[in-house]
């Protein structure tokens, strides 16, 4: 089984590729406003050296609630690419007090699909969406 899977907390984007049983994963720290180069970061996992996308079985990404402007940006990357190639995505929440490393979260997504028999219909990307916990108060700009 082939799972890509990216993570960012706002100042830190992991990724990582599992292929079967091997993981290899990369991660950079940027500045908050900074937003990653996932042409670099795919690179930086062997894209196109030994895997290609359209090779990946599952594709997932943590709903982390340390940044929820980073978390909607992996998961629209991730959905656009899953929805292109017709692949199964999977929202992996995240334990605030733990913060998955690369490596468990793609564990834990492999273990998800597989107990449901590796249906896909269950994993559709339209509906791997991040979700905040907590009530998001916006400032008005007039106040």
């Amino acid at each position: 089984m082939k799972i890509l899977a990216i993570k960012s907390s706002g100042d830190r984007t992991s990724i990582g590729l599992m292929l079967n049983d091997e993981i290899n994963s990369f991660s950079m720290d940027h500045g908050r406003k900074e937003r990653p180069n996932w042409e670099m970061f795919l690179e930086n996992v062997g894209h196109k050296k030994i895997f290609n996308l359209h090779e990946i079985d599952l594709f997932a990404f943590e709903n982390n609630q340390n940044s929820y402007t980073a978390t909607r940006i992996t998961a629209s990357y991730l959905k656009g690419i899953s929805i292109a190639l017709k692949k199964p995505l999977i929202s992996i929440e995240d334990d605030t007090e733990h913060n998955l490393e690369i490596d468990e979260l793609l564990i834990i997504a492999r273990d998800k699909f597989l107990s449901t028999d590796s249906n896909k219909n269950r994993f559709d990307p339209k509906n791997a969406n991040p979700i905040y916990n907590n009530d998001i108060k916006f400032k008005k700009l007039d106040e």
